[in-house]
This record gives structure tokens, C-alpha cells and sequence, in this order.
């Protein structure tokens, strides 16, 4: 289990929230309740921890658009990250021409003999959290820097999946964008036989003209994904996949690649796909609970209808904040023995998560 809790204060349509988290997070709910807002507190992790908060505060609408009412000058940013019994916490303040970081704080319970908490805070513009040495560090930052938020929506011709990448330098981690998903792939073919063969026959269900990738570097080490088909001597490009099966093939190596990351956050993963495939993807995202922690948000009613109520977090607008509700089979025990859950959802007996 990775992250089992995590408080946000002041972050978009995030007023104050303290989320409960498990090792499977889906998020239902109306169009602008705040589901996109969580996942993106993620990226605006991994961009903190990795000292670029600058620079992706910039690029993504300046400091306002990331405050609780926006331009409310009282209004200050925090969070506070639980992993068991090591936390992280921190404090932004608006200042001159970026966030200042007020407070920044290491923690471990049940310890007498550590100052609680350890503050490495200087008041500068970037976290000191990366480079800190300290035994309490080191369980934190193995999370943070494994935190990534995958979108796959791109698919046009000129998609980061069209993109080429070289087998050593690209071939550690999925990138977020699946820009390196040729790289993954050969990595997966030459050092993990059984496991590609596991992969392509898990494409071949919901693709049954796909017979192979055909990953060929060149002299210098470079590829793209290419691949055959059953019924044909010609070797493809990506863009002859459809949309959905392209998507497909980035979420198999997503979740069957042999390194997974810590917490993986997906934005509506079933865009595009077959029943056939969310089913499979939804199989895909239940075996690797023990491995890792996945946090996403979906409104397939198909996909849900393969988890537990307590998979599943509800996110409501009510005034214009955004408060997160976790099932239980306990308040659904009169329905849940004859409706999936996304047919309770569907059908409004579910009532939170809806447009009101």
C-alpha cells in the first residue's frame, strides 16, 4: 500500500478535503465537480517535488488558477501526504511573481527521538524536499518520484505515439504521454519473453488482425512502433491502429510493464475502447493492486461495474467545492446482490456524484 491519506487546502475546487485513499481510487461524478482537479494535484506533486513548480505553475495559467477562489490574496495552498506512519506536508503563499513555500515538513510517528515535525523549509520558490538526506526522506521521495499521470487521448497523426525513441536511454518507465512505447516494448520482447508474449495475446483479444509489433532499431538505436497483421506481408505504423486500439496497447504496457510505478493516475481511460476492452482493461487495473496504487476517474458505467463499492470515491460540486465520498457496501446492501455498481449509479440509487 502506498499513500493512505492525503489532506488538500485550497487547490482549485478543493476547499479542504481529507481523502482516505486504497489501492484502487475510481472517481464518478458530474462534469466539473473536481474529479479533473484531484488528479491534477498529482502532476502538481510530482512537478513540486521535482523542483519544477515554477516553471509548471507558468506553462498552466499562473498562480490564481491553482487557488481555491482565485485571486482571494488570504488564500494559501497546503497538503499533507500520508504514507503510514511517514508524512509530508506543505504550505505555498502567493508571492511577488510565484509561490512561496511557508512551511515544509517531514514527519514519523511513533518515534520519540525525532524533532515531529522536521521542517526543510528556506522560503524559497522550490521544495527542498528531493535532495534531503534524511531517514525519513527517503521513504517519501521514493513515492513522489514515482507518481505519474498518464493520458493516452492523443492518437492524431502526429501523436506521442508516432514518436520515435531509443532502446537504452527510453526504455526505464512508460513516459506519461507514451512517447516511448516502442522502447518499452522492445525492452519487454528481448528481456521479459514470456511476458511479451502475455502482451501481444492480451492486444490480440481485442484486436484479432494483430499479429505482431516489429521492433527493428536502427543503426542508431532508434524505432518506432511498427507492427504486422495477420492477413498481410506489409508492416504498419501506429496510425493504422484505430484510435481505441492504440490506447489499449499504451494501457497493457501501462500495467504490464515489468517496473511499475508507484501510483499511477489515469483521466477517463476507457475513451475510445471496446466493452470488450474496458472489461479487460478493468482486469488489467484489479491485478496489479498489490504491486501499486491506482487513482483515476472514469464515466464508463462499464468500467465500474467490475469494482467493489469501496473502490470507488463520489465527487460532488456544493457551492462551488468539491467534497469526495467513499462507497461502502453497508449503505448499498439492499441492491448490490442484484445491480453492478454502475448500474446503481446509472439508475441514481447511487445519488451522490450526480448532476444536481
Amino acid at each position: 500500500m502506498g499513500m493512505n491519506k492525503i489532506e488538500i487546502k485550497g487547490y482549485k475546487s478543493i476547499q479542504n478535503q481529507k481523502i482516505k485513499l486504497t489501492s484502487i481510487n475510481i472517481l464518478i461524478g458530474a462534469n466539473g465537480s473536481g474529479k479533473s482537479n484531484f488528479l491534477s494535484f498529482f502532476e502538481f506533486l510530482f512537478n513540486l517535488y521535482e523542483q519544477k513548480l515554477r516553471p509548471y505553475v507558468k506553462q498552466n495559467g499562473e498562480m490564481d488558477s491553482f487557488l481555491h477562489k482565485g485571486k482571494n490574496p488570504a488564500t494559501k495552498l497546503s497538503s499533507k501526504l500520508f504514507f503510514g506512519p511517514n508524512q509530508y506536508s506543505f504550505e505555498l503563499e502567493k508571492g511577488q511573481d510565484h509561490f512561496v513555500f511557508t512551511q515544509e515538513d517531514l514527519w514519523y510517528d511513533n518515534n520519540p527521538y525525532y524533532t515531529n515535525p522536521f521542517s526543510i523549509s528556506n522560503y524559497n520558490n522550490e521544495s527542498n524536499l528531493k535532495f534531503n538526506t534524511t531517514p525519513r526522506a527517503k521513504y517519501t521521495t521514493e513515492f513522489l518520484s514515482s507518481f505519474r499521470k498518464y493520458h493516452f487521448h492523443d492518437t492524431g497523426k502526429n501523436s506521442p505515439f508516432n514518436s520515435s525513441s531509443n532502446i537504452e536511454n527510453d526504455s526505464y518507465l512508460l513516459y506519461s504521454d507514451g512517447s516511448n512505447l516502442a522502447a518499452i516494448l522492445y525492452k519487454i520482447k528481448e528481456k521479459r519473453t514470456k511476458l511479451y508474449v502475455r502482451l501481444v495475446k492480451n492486444i490480440q483479444n481485442i484486436a484479432p488482425y494483430f499479429n505482431d509489433f516489429y521492433l527493428v532499431p536502427d543503426e542508431n538505436n532508434i524505432l518506432k512502433v511498427r507492427w504486422t497483421d495477420k492477413y498481410s506481408e506489409y508492416i504498419y505504423g501506429v496510425n493504422n491502429f484505430s484510435d481505441g486500439t492504440i490506447r489499449f496497447i499504451a494501457l497493457s504496457t501501462l500495467f504490464m510493464q515489468p517496473v511499475l510505478p508507484k501510483i499511477i493516475i489515469l483521466d477517463e481511460p476507457e475513451l475510445g475502447l471496446h466493452p470488450v476492452a474496458i472489461s479487460n482493461l478493468a482486469d488489467m487495473i484489479i491485478s496489479v493492486r498489490e504491486e501499486c496504487q491506482v487513482i483515476m476517474a472514469t464515466q464508463s458505467i462499464e468500467l465500474l461495474n467490475n469494482f467493489e463499492p469501496e473502490d470507488i470515491l463520489t465527487v460532488d460540486n456544493v457551492d462551488g467545492e468539491s467534497n469526495f465520498t467513499r462507497l461502502n457496501s453497508d449503505s448499498l446492501s439492499n441492491w448490490i446482490n442484484d445491480y453492478s455498481v454502475g448500474t446503481l449509479w446509472k439508475k441514481n440509487i447511487i445519488n451522490n456524484g450526480q448532476p444536481q
